[in-house]
């Protein structure tokens, strides 16, 4: 059985740790690696199988099959960069960050010219999906590589799996990228929509009793966070609003490069600057709500 080593433990690589600790079948404690490793020290406390690297090169010695999944483009650049000083012949890495889809292609040129395996696994879900195990994972690389990755993906970590064996890696990301504007989208007209519910009389709450009447699910799950002010309260954001404005971008770079345009991601993106004005430390996706807020004369909180 393969050793396996995962470094980031933001929103989402907690839940995903955790599922796969607890039903990946693992023969061996799982390496866990955190950029500050006293909050991996914490955390391994409530794992059964699990151990702390004090550093990326010591999980890369001892891994055959290393799980990446943190914030942005240049820290998977650079952990690669950190992997790629020792011995990577022979490993696989699975990355599950979200990042521009030239970046994970030139990664996998990287690798595979070290004789090393590659396979881009970005998620689809929010925080609580990973906890519960039902992300969605999606899948690129050549198939005996992602073959190495479906035991710890569908039933473990995710609920269904998005194969894309034999393509680019890249295309996985493509795919993380433009969903993700779909949910940026989603946002923008839950914004919209309530704020107006409020400034005619119809009041946010009876739109959102329509709303869970028509769209359960994630669009309901955004209502519910948008009327409870969880954009704007909670201690630490669900979904950061600079990870959106990170997403947003490389969409648009995306749209522009292929001589198309995204012009609903255009407006949401610029609400979400507004949010980082208004709440640059714990500002989140769903702030967008705040936003939209203020161009109407309401205040950026919905709390009298």
């Amino acid at each position: 059985m393969p050793q396996l080593a995962w470094l980031g433990l933001g929103n989402m690589g907690r839940g995903m740790v955790k599922n796969l600790v607890e039903k990946g079948s693992l023969s061996s404690p799982l390496i866990i690696w955190n950029r500050t490793v006293s909050k991996a020290e914490d955390f391994v406390k409530t794992l059964s199988n699990a151990t702390v690297a004090s550093s990326p090169e010591e999980a890369f010695s001892k891994a055959d099959i290393i799980f990446i999944c943190v914030a942005a483009d240049k820290d998977v650049v650079e952990l690669i960069a950190t992997a790629m000083k020792g011995n990577a012949r022979g490993k696989l890495f699975v990355d599950c960050s979200t990042i521009h889809p030239d970046k994970t292609n030139h990664i996998s040129d990287i690798l595979n010219a070290a004789s090393a395996e590659f396979v881009a696994c970005p998620v689809f879900g929010a925080p609580d999906q990973a906890n519960a195990g039902q992300l969605i994972s999606v899948l690129a690389g050549p198939k005996a590589a992602v073959d190495k990755v479906k035991p710890y993906t569908k039933g473990v970590m995710s609920r269904l799996d998005v194969d894309y064996s034999d393509q680019r890696p890249g295309n996985a990301t493509l795919l993380k990228i433009i969903g993700n504007t779909f949910i940026l989208q989603m946002v923008e007209a839950l914004a919209e929509g309530h704020t107006v519910a409020e400034k005619t009389g119809l009041g946010p709450e009876n739109l959102h009793t329509f709303i869970e009447a028509l769209f359960p699910g994630p669009y309901t799950n955004y209502s519910k966070r948008m009327l409870k002010g969880e954009y704007y309260e909670r201690d630490y954001p669900a979904f950061h609003v600079d990870l959106a404005r990170k997403d947003a971008g490389h969409a648009l770079k995306l749209a522009d490069d292929a001589g198309a345009r995204m012009k609903a991601v255009e407006v949401a993106d610029a609400h979400l600057a507004e949010v980082q004005k208004a709440e640059p430390e714990k500002g989140d996706i769903a702030g967008i709500y705040g936003s939209v807020r203020m161009e109407a004369g309401l205040p950026f909180g919905n709390k009298k």
